[in-house]
């Protein structure tokens, strides 16, 4: 049984009554495919998950040790925080064209065996250059299994999209968690080498690739998601698809896509700055490293949860603006209390800060949400997260710099609260009841 409201198909109360002339069309194409596929599409989207943030969470709770041993400044460590939605949005615009060509299984594949490399890399890097280098092959691994996450959950699962989204994005969630909480015991017990507690997450990011082989050969999302071919359609629908479908509008005229390009790029600056400077940020206030590495992790697991209830309740309102606005109180709540008493209420803003954070998986289920076709949510993805990631770069840079030149954290995290405005108003724009398409 579909846990998705109609409200999810605007195309569906268009169509007739079912009648022995016109009988209802056929199931999705996506509930066609074997069970065992399904089963293994289901793991690999876990598996993928748990490895789209260790990466990046693991570097920030190391980040004081390996910025000393690699001689970094503040303004080059701010830099390294601002690599991962730079490689997001240069290497997740090209994922829409990969999976036309190969399949978004063989790209998500590819893309968790370049995570595993990078991850295996980086502890080898003697210098700045080769941990970035290192860094961004994982990265461009992440970038496109990024994008494509929502365009597999639509093609293979198109009556379940809130339950996966919320399944792929608790995984997600899972796995920044953990990295931010296991990484400094985890150096501490090998002997305090920062490599050896990076290294260790390659061992996770090799796992992930093995669902994806049998996969690979899987070329379902290609042809059938072209433009024009609606995701999941019959026959029947796709030939009677409106000419105007096969030469789609471009997004970047869509009020929709770039509402939502904007939500995505503002809620990913603060996530991207929580997780490569909160730990900083206490150490500073006076919390030991691996407290402080605990505060990061409970920030993430407030995902595992959340990631799970904020989709399907999304997908049960035909507004997301009040789930926005809310998200978005939180942050302001959090980052207020971050300035005003960073150590005292440590684990309340930690707390607060990780259901703000949540607005990731919501940013998620509405690409899925405001496209009716699996040709549209494959460019809406790519190109909401692309734009998005490039908004969201000047942030953690700036606030490194900030940080440098003040002599505080007062300015940044005054920054990074007033972001939280801007957050809601777009955010309750691409939470409106309308598709792309309605903007053709």
């Amino acid at each position: 049984m579909s846990d998705e409201p109609k409200t999810l198909d605007p195309a569906a109360a268009t169509r007739p009554a079912p009648t022995p002339e016109h009988p209802a069309p056929a199931a999705p194409e996506g509930t066609r495919a074997p069970r065992w596929t399904l089963g293994l599409v289901s793991v690999g989207l876990v598996l993928a998950a748990l490895n789209l943030r260790p990466a990046i969470t693991s570097l920030g709770a190391l980040l004081e040790e390996v910025s000393a041993d690699l001689h970094m400044s503040g303004t080059v460590a701010g830099v390294l925080t601002s690599v991962p939605p730079l490689c997001f949005a240069i290497f997740g615009i090209t994922a829409p064209r990969l999976a036309r060509r190969f399949g978004p299984a063989a790209v998500v594949c590819a893309g968790m065996a370049a995570v595993f490399t990078g991850l295996l890399l980086r502890p080898f890097a003697t210098g700045t250059a080769a941990f970035l280098a290192a860094s961004a092959l994982a990265l461009m691994g992440i970038a496109v299994s990024n994008v494509l996450m929502p365009v597999i959950v639509k093609r293979y699962f198109p009556d379940r999209i809130g339950s996966m989204t919320g399944l792929y994005s608790m995984a997600l969630a899972l796995g920044t968690s953990l990295a931010a909480a296991l990484t400094v015991p985890v150096t501490d017990a090998l002997g305090g080498d920062w490599r050896l507690g990076l290294g260790v997450w390659a061992v996770i990011a090799a796992l992930a690739v093995l669902p994806w082989l049998p996969l690979v050969r899987d070329r379902a999302g290609t042809a059938r998601t072209e433009p024009g071919a609606p995701a999941g359609g019959t026959a029947a629908e796709t030939s009677a698809a409106p000419a105007a479908q096969a030469a789609p509008r471009p997004m970047f005229r869509s009020r929709t896509a770039w509402a939502l390009a904007c939500f995505f790029g503002l809620q990913a600056t603060g996530a991207y700055i929580t997780m490569g400077w909160m730990p900083q940020i206490f150490r500073d206030a006076g919390v030991p490293a691996s407290t402080a590495g605990v505060l990061l992790a409970v920030t993430m697991v407030m995902g595992v949860p959340l990631a799970f209830v904020i989709p399907r309740l999304a997908t049960r309102m035909r507004h997301q603006g009040p789930i926005v606005v809310a998200l978005g109180t939180c942050g302001l709540v959090g980052y207020t209390g971050l300035l005003l008493a960073p150590a005292g209420g440590a684990w309340v803003w930690a707390v607060l800060l990780g259901v703000s954070n949540c607005s990731f998986p919501l940013a998620l289920t509405m690409i899925g949400m405001r496209s009716r076709t699996g040709a549209g949510v494959v460019r809406l993805s790519a190109f909401a997260q692309s734009v998005g990631y490039l908004i969201s770069i000047p942030g953690p840079l700036l606030v490194g710099v900030l940080y440098q030149h003040s002599g505080g954290w007062g300015v940044p995290i005054a920054l990074m609260g007033g972001l939280m405005i801007p957050q809601m108003i777009v955010g309750t724009l691409a939470g409106r009841d309308r598709t792309v398409e309605d903007e053709s």
